[in-house]
């Protein structure tokens, strides 16, 4: 039989589903479509500088970012995870010394991120508000209630 998660474990009949960010979803969005870019960007690199840079080293850089922007997703939720994704949004746009195009796709990447954030604590916050109004009409209203 498999394990179960520690929400499995902890989850009681009639309990609430706990309310995922959607800060959290569009960021990670934005990460992993990043790191498929990342991915083709190192692909371009070793086909178009294939004289100037060791393949190990084009490769390695790449795939390493892929990696690091794919595995950001999971720390988002932390305190220190969106700051974390401003370096790779910094990074991403950084990557234009070696291919200028770059400059152009990291930018509009880093425009894209800063929506998200910025969109996603808003209707976090628009959704935290309205299960607060919600509840205290609940409370106040108990005969609506239906079992």
């Amino acid at each position: 039989m498999a394990r179960l998660t520690k929400a499995q474990r902890e989850w009681r009949p009639g309990m609430p589903k706990k309310r995922r960010s959607t800060k959290v979803m569009f960021a990670s969005t934005v990460l992993l479509l990043e790191a498929f870019v990342a991915l083709f960007g190192t692909l371009a690199v070793f086909g178009l500088r294939r004289g100037e840079f060791p393949p190990l080293l084009v490769f390695g850089v790449g795939i390493g970012l892929s990696a690091v922007l794919v595995l950001t997703c999971a720390v988002l939720s932390k305190p220190w995870g969106v700051a974390l994704g401003w370096i790779l949004q910094l990074v991403l746009v950084l990557t234009g010394i070696v291919e200028p195009t770059m400059f152009v796709v990291g930018g509009l990447f880093a425009i894209t991120w800063w929506y998200g954030i910025r969109t996603g604590i808003r209707i976090d916050r628009e959704a935290a508000e309205r299960e607060r109004e919600q509840a205290a009409w609940e409370a106040a209203n108990p005969e609506g209630q239906s079992n």
